[in-house]
């Protein structure tokens, strides 16, 4: 059982709390805590198997991933083995595996940039083995050269003993992006993935996964009711799932059919949401 604060009233208006992040949903203040961090066992690949397998492997390489089945294929010379490029839509999982592979080598051996990431952190640094570089559409152009001078840097450590990769996502193909020439022709310099976003049976296995990450028992129906009156982009079902939970437990009820029917009428009209930036796409 979850704890929750004590109910207050205000006027007419009754206000439970559970801690600690407030969303505003018809009458109720509700908090919600945050989702399971982003790994390679809750990333539902979908058609992205392959993608997903070469990351594993790299990961490896790296000693990161000790635990994983297939043989260590270390990281050789050629550059296809130590830059990986992932593109495709947003919600097609593209951070997703970056902030897994972040979270599996190692704060102390990854670094993760971004376009809000300063500029001096695009600085080649020895000690760092993966470097890993979100949103590459939306770098400005000085930062689009710092990537560029890296990739050279890491590709110059052939002849060294020590050995890093990169792996970078963005919205398109290196040679459709929007940045300087060079840096599109290092971005295809290994191996390069468009991740594909989930078909509705994945999507719901994914969703199954986010109830049983959240400890949450629902009736068996309630998933494909639900994807077949909601939008289907996954961020949303699961927003969509952590609101049910708790106008669930505010009501001490399970979650049924009827309570997500219920729920979505009380559900008020929120206006349109912006398109989803690159790195809003965990799927």
């Amino acid at each position: 059982m979850r704890a929750v604060d004590a109910d207050r009233y205000n006027g007419s208006t009754r206000i439970v709390t559970v801690r600690p992040r407030a969303i505003v949903l018809n009458q109720l203040t509700l908090d919600l805590g945050a989702p399971p961090p982003p790994t390679f066992d809750n990333f539902v690949a979908g058609d992205n198997l392959e993608a997903l397998s070469s990351l594993r492997r790299l990961l490896q390489a790296l000693g990161g991933y000790p635990d994983h089945t297939e043989p260590a294929h270390g990281i050789g010379p050629a550059t296809g083995s130590r830059f990986i490029y992932l593109w495709g839509l947003p919600a097609s999982g593209r951070s997703h595996l970056l902030h897994a592979l972040a979270s599996a080598s190692g704060s102390h051996h990854a670094r993760m940039l971004t376009p809000a990431s300063q500029l001096p952190d695009f600085d080649h640094d020895p000690s760092i083995r993966l470097w890993l570089v979100d949103d590459c559409d939306q770098l400005d152009p000085p930062r689009q050269e710092s990537v560029f001078h890296l990739f050279n840097s890491i590709q110059a450590e052939a002849a060294t003993a020590t050995v890093s990769a990169l792996v970078s996502a963005g919205s398109n193909a290196p040679m459709q992006l929007p940045v300087i020439p060079e840096l599109a022709t290092r971005l295809g310099w290994g191996l390069v993935f468009q991740l594909h976003r989930l078909s509705d049976r994945d999507a719901a296995q994914a969703l199954a996964v986010t109830l049983a990450e959240r400890g949450i028992t629902a009736s068996a129906d309630l998933i494909p009711w639900l994807m077949t009156r909601t939008a289907r982009d996954l961020g949303q079902l699961r927003a969509i799932i952590d609101r049910l939970d708790h106008f669930a437990l505010t009501r001490k009820r399970a979650l049924t059919l009827p309570l997500l029917r219920e729920f979505l009428q009380a559900m008020p009209a929120e206006p349109p949401e912006p398109p989803a930036s690159a790195s809003d796409d965990m799927p």
